[in-house]
């Protein structure tokens, strides 16, 4: 049985001027593909605070994350020693209040925000561009959304 890699990232969002909604990514260190900030879990920490503490790291973005997984998708992640393990990743969503100008990984990444069809288009795996997509029809009234969204007003 292969070793399966358990990953958290954040899905961090914002809603613009005319109200629609705008995802955060991030280019990969390897390859420069567009990506959600992600990493492995963190001892002592829960989930979720992982997750926000890689949105910080790697995008510079601070706000309210959800204590709930939006949803997981599969990828293979190819480690520094040649290594190939497949990841489970699960996916917080945050509402971004704040991006730094200085971050850690500034020098390493690029950041853009993207529509959730754009950024489905971005991405290499079918479930994490399944999972955008589906935020393109009133992402205010998924529930774990709608939630977040309480709890940042």
């Amino acid at each position: 049985m292969p070793e399966i890699g358990e990953q958290i990232a954040a899905l961090p969002m914002r809603w613009d001027e005319k109200g629609d909604l705008q995802i955060l990514m991030v280019t990969s260190r390897g390859t420069g593909r567009w990506v959600m900030p992600k990493g492995w879990e963190m001892d002592g920490k829960k989930p979720w605070a992982a997750a926000e503490i890689e949105a910080l790291e790697e995008a510079g973005a601070k706000g309210y994350i959800s204590h709930d997984c939006i949803g997981t998708y599969r990828y293979t992640k190819v480690m520094n020693d040649g290594k190939v393990i497949p990841c489970v990743v699960r996916v917080y969503p945050m509402i971004v209040e704040k991006l730094k100008r200085n971050w850690k990984e500034r020098n390493q990444r690029t950041r853009r925000w993207f529509s959730p069809k754009s950024a489905a288009r971005k991405v290499n795996e079918q479930e994490l561009s399944d999972l955008l997509m589906s935020l393109t029809k009133q992402p205010r009234k998924e529930p774990i959304i709608r939630d977040l969204l309480k709890r940042a007003s």
